[in-house]
């Protein structure tokens, strides 16, 4: 069975998930900071499970 956590979410929604702007999402993506982030096609896509395990291992704060 798939939780919400386990659905896939776009970059908007991980923004909103996680309280912050898009933009901010994209510069996580190209600074390399570890966010899981997938590309399908053109379009970049996250788990909510994922996020949640990266904000708590704490590289979410890096910069």
């Amino acid at each position: 069975m798939i939780t919400e956590n386990d659905k896939w979410i776009n970059l908007e929604e991980a923004a909103d998930y996680l309280s912050v702007n898009k933009d901010t999402i994209r510069n996580w993506i190209r600074k390399d900071s570890g966010i899981p982030a997938h590309k399908i096609g053109k379009l970049w896509k996250f788990k909510k499970s994922e996020l949640d395990e990266w904000v708590k291992s704490g590289k979410s704060a890096m910069e």
